[in-house]
C-alpha cells in the first residue's frame, strides 16, 4: 500500500435512535466522537418490515385519506 493516502480508521461510538450506544472502528470523525443517528435499521420500515412508521399522523398520508374517504381509496 502507498503510504499517507489512506484514512485514519479508528474507534467511535454510535448513538441509536432508541439511546444505545456501540462502539466500532470507522473513517468518519476522530478517535473517540459520538455519531448520533436520526434514523437507524430499529426504526426504519425498510428494515422492521414496515410495522414503525415515520410518518405522523398529521402527515401527507392523512391529509389524502382525510380528504377522500368518501371516494372508496
Amino acid at each position: 500500500m502507498k503510504k499517507d493516502i489512506h484514512p485514519d480508521y479508528h474507534m467511535i461510538e454510535v448513538k441509536m435512535t432508541d439511546g444505545t450506544i456501540y462502539r466500532t472502528r470507522s473513517t468518519w470523525g476522530g478517535e473517540g466522537e459520538t455519531l448520533s443517528l436520526d434514523i437507524d435499521p430499529t426504526t426504519h420500515p425498510a428494515w422492521t418490515g414496515g410495522s414503525s412508521r415515520l410518518m405522523d399522523t398529521g402527515g401527507r398520508v392523512s391529509r389524502f385519506k382525510n380528504k377522500y374517504a368518501g371516494l372508496g381509496f
